[in-house]
């Protein structure tokens, strides 16, 4: 079930270890899902409980539930599994504490992972109170992600084939979207297309709005009834093996109103700027910059965000988000081999008009390659 090979994956602890040794550290917990599977396979929702994949000088161990244990073994590299018991009164951590005594990692310095979804606050207390006393804790929440930023060809080949997806889920909207249509028709028949293909569920669920309900960014409960003149937006996700390629598109439904037609050329001159400064040696925060000078120079600074996009790759609900996020002064510096998602985001709140426009990007010698063949002249259904 592994979706890698052994030289990518080798490649991969190879660059953990080397980081490690940077920092002069003796042992590493990885609580991120995106961490422990991006590094062995390991796939599973299990997040959402306690489980630490512990990397050091031995063999990678992992701790987690019974529940999980054959998930661990059947997807990924690991094969030192250890399981804490479901139990009134539980303490993972405590077990955790005792099995990093055992490998002999008392008195060491541990890096750990904090910010990241799979470590509740209340697991990150314990943590912090049974191994504080056992170890020098280190956060090190930033360093797989960095680490992740640059994909190998095997990856870049599971990002076009979600790319792929993510533009059949675009045809599947354009067959279905037209007046008296609900968005959940239109809903279904776009996840459906991604996963008819043998793609998976995104990180995050799809973001569909039509009327008022286009100026929302967030996915919503319930479901609208496209009228004969309406707005429709949409964002979403191809998905191959985790790795997300995302797209943002407002459909216009019966007649484009004058607000749709003054949006549209900002956001995609806008989208066009920031694709041409999407290039290696440029910084995340330059790329915004150019959002930021374009739509401010057709005066819509009131309604665009302070934020423009963010690196893509493999991700877990509940989100499809990387850490590293296109805004002012963000200081990542950009590298062949990234994948970034661009959206140019128009909510003008007094005419409830929308206008968003994005695609994702792989990033080569040259600058910047769009991997979707969505238009981005506007679409009137």
């Amino acid at each position: 079930m592994l979706h890698f090979s052994e030289a990518e994956f080798d490649r991969r602890m190879t660059a953990v270890q080397a980081a490690m040794e940077a920092r002069g550290l003796d042992a590493l917990l990885l609580f991120a899902p995106e961490s422990q599977y991006w590094l062995t396979g390991y796939d599973t929702f299990g997040y959402c409980f306690f489980q630490c994949l512990v990397i050091w000088e031995g063999a990678p161990f992992i701790l987690t539930r019974s529940a999980d244990q054959r998930q661990v073994l059947l997807t990924s590299t690991v094969r030192d599994v250890h399981v804490w018991r479901d139990r009134a009164g539980a303490e993972p951590a405590a077990d955790l504490a005792a099995l990093l005594r055992d490998k002999g990692l008392a008195g060491k310095r541990i890096g750990w992972e904090t910010a990241t979804h799979g470590l509740t606050h209340a697991n990150g207390l314990s943590v912090a109170a049974h191994l504080g006393r056992l170890a020098e804790l280190v956060d090190i929440s930033p360093l797989m992600g960095e680490l992740r930023l640059r994909k190998s060809p095997e990856e870049i080949a599971l990002v076009r084939r979600a790319a792929e997806h993510a533009d059949a889920a675009w045809d599947a909207a354009l067959a279905t979207t037209r007046a008296g249509v609900s968005e959940a028709g239109i809903l279904a028949a776009m996840q459906g297309a991604v996963l008819a293909r043998g793609g998976g569920y995104p990180g995050n669920p799809y973001i569909i709005g039509s009327g008022s309900g286009a100026l929302l960014c967030r996915y919503q409960e319930g479901r609208r009834v496209l009228d004969a003149e309406d707005q429709l937006n949409l964002e979403w996700a191809g998905v191959e093996a985790h790795y997300h390629a995302a797209l943002f598109k407002t459909i216009v439904v019966g007649a484009a109103r004058a607000r749709h037609r003054a949006l549209q050329g900002p956001a995609q001159d806008a989208l066009l700027a920031c694709e041409a400064a999407l290039r290696p040696g440029a910084t995340m925060g330059e790329v915004y910059a150019a959002h930021a000078r374009t739509l401010d120079a057709h005066g819509l600074g009131a309604h665009r965000l302070n934020a423009c996009g963010y690196a893509l790759g493999p991700r877990f609900a509940p989100s499809w988000m990387e850490d590293q996020m296109f805004y002012e002064g963000a200081p990542w510096e950009i590298e062949p081999g990234m994948v970034f998602f661009l959206h140019m985001i128009l909510m003008d709140s007094e005419t409830e008009t929308a206008m968003c426009l994005g695609r994702t990007s792989l990033v080569g010698a040259a600058g910047a390659e769009p991997l979707s063949r969505m238009p981005l002249d506007m679409v009137v259904l």
